[in-house]
């Protein structure tokens, strides 16, 4: 168990300043030669940061998945990526310091299988290194940078689980709500006053070749439409658990009616995919007439909205022309027509015979992890994450990615057996388990393995949600956090 033992003053001092003063000096060092201004002053600001952290543990940690939705606009100038590294090196960092003082670090059984699985994306990486992919060691960056990636998303898990017993659950999940101010103020301003914006934070048609002048697309702070409907679709989920559990139902349904609108405004196509799986894996088990009239009317606000701008109308009208709704069109006529009409879903099949034939090449280890788009001819993603696994890691790699799909349903569905009915955690789990069977429905057609953000904060969740709810209560006179008995 994590004990409430500190630092001493003298002790702190002398191992963060030590810890500190090595880093940050190999840091500058090698910054001062690389002359980057911007990331030699984040490097000095490193040690009072260091401070702060491991003083204020919990408030650094809250606010740093807060500011995670405010990021994207910056990726030219790499901020996101060097985020990323950060919190990394602060939870590796963190860990080895509770370790040296023989405290017990926080795991779950679900972190040691995630951490098996990036080790074994690892195997990727080196075979790439070694020439036994379909790709040469050239694109050795490309692939550990996505194996990197991968690797945070295992660290912000085990640096949240490190608020286990400190942090009360509905806590931490009403503290992250905090993250959609950004991206919502930012998509309220690209709708009605976006000349007021700069140019990195203006909305833009992304859709090449747009099928009507109504293209445009609200994305808020995230790097793309389609980045921006999936994290909403979490906080739907979110917001839902709130209504049911919140006694200030209007509130969250004043909320939940402002998701569904800007949901509608990234005009999604696959978004209305998710939004619907997600309703019928929610209400489905517990079938009633209120959970029934609610579900339908929430889809059908959706799809009422979706469908009220010539754009959306027109999107939906597309399908007509596809293999999908069209028995005369078959797959061949898709990708010849997929030159020229302007068709996503046409587009869409066209790319995946294109790299389907390619992954035929080297069926059974791919080309490297992170490397589909140096597959394709045009070096545009598949547009499917299931293709991309086939193309990336071969057969291998498309069942290590199922098995890891999954084993977080399989999570929940026993996190959801051990709580008790109607509690607050039990509520949460069935929430992400529909979202977790959204999310493949919506990889069918989008590149949503890529969506950084959304999996940021869905593992974030995944690792509170295996926290000991029932165990964990806050008395009113004392305020003080009683430990659970027992972990995962």
């Amino acid at each position: 168990m994590l004990t409430k033992q500190h630092f001493s003053p003298s002790s702190r001092l002398g191992l963060l300043i030590g810890l500190a003063g090595v880093v940050v000096g190999l840091v500058t060092g090698f910054l001062i030669g690389s002359t980057k201004p911007l990331y030699l002053g984040l490097a000095l600001g490193a040690i009072p940061f260091l401070f702060y952290f491991f003083t204020k543990f919990e408030q650094v940690v809250l606010g740093l998945l807060v500011l995670r939705t405010s990021l994207d606009p910056f990726s030219g100038q790499q901020i996101p990526a060097m985020f990323a590294l950060g919190l990394d090196v602060l939870t590796l960092l963190y860990v080895t310091v509770m370790l040296l003082r023989r405290q017990t670090v926080q795991t779950d059984r679900f972190w040691w299988f995630f951490a098996g699985w990036v080790i074994l994306q690892g195997l990727w990486v080196v075979l790439l290194c070694l020439g036994g992919l379909g790709l040469a060691a050239g694109y050795l960056s490309d692939s550990i940078r996505e194996w990197i990636r991968l690797f945070s998303w295992l660290m912000v898990y085990l640096l949240v689980m490190q608020l286990k017993d400190r942090v009360p659950p509905e806590k931490m999940i009403s503290v992250l709500f905090l993250a959609l101010v950004a991206p919502l103020v930012v998509g309220l301003m690209q709708m009605f006053i976006p000349s007021v914006l700069p140019a990195f934070l203006s909305a833009q048609n992304y859709d090449a070749g747009s099928i009507s002048s109504e293209g445009f697309r609200i994305k808020g702070t995230i790097g793309h439409p389609n980045g921006f409907v999936t994290l909403l679709l979490l906080f739907i989920g979110l917001t839902w658990w709130k209504l049911r559990q919140s006694r200030q139902s209007f509130v969250w349904l004043l909320l939940l009616g402002l998701l569904a609108f800007f949901y509608v405004s990234t005009k999604a196509l696959f978004g209305l995919m998710m939004i619907a799986t997600f309703v019928v894996v929610l209400v489905a088990p517990r079938l009633s007439p209120v959970n029934l009239i609610g579900g339908v009317l929430f889809v059908v606000l959706v799809l009422g909205l979706f469908a009220s701008t010539e754009f959306g109308r027109e999107r939906l009208s597309s399908l007509a022309n596809t293999p999908l709704l069209n028995p005369d069109i078959d797959v061949s006529r898709a990708i010849l027509l997929s030159q020229s009409d302007n068709n996503s879903f046409n587009w869409r099949i066209s790319q995946w015979y294109t790299l389907l034939n390619a992954w035929r090449q080297h069926p059974f280890l791919g080309y490297g992890l992170g490397l589909s788009v140096n597959v394709a001819t045009n070096k545009l993603l598949p547009h499917n994450d299931y293709v991309r696994a086939l193309v990336e890691g071969g057969v291998l790699g498309f069942v290590t990615f199922l098995v890891f799909l999954v084993g977080q349903g399989v999570r929940l569905i026993q996190l959801m057996r051990s709580a008790p009915p109607r509690s607050a955690q039990r509520e949460l789990c069935s929430i992400m388990f529909a979202i977790s069977l959204a999310i493949p429905v919506g990889m069918i057609t989008e590149n949503i393995w890529s969506h950084t953000t959304l999996f940021f904060y869905w593992f974030t969740l995944m690792a509170v949600a295996g926290w000991n709810w029932n165990e964990q209560t806050v008395d009113s006179s004392t305020a003080l956090i009683r430990s659970p008995k027992h972990f995962y």
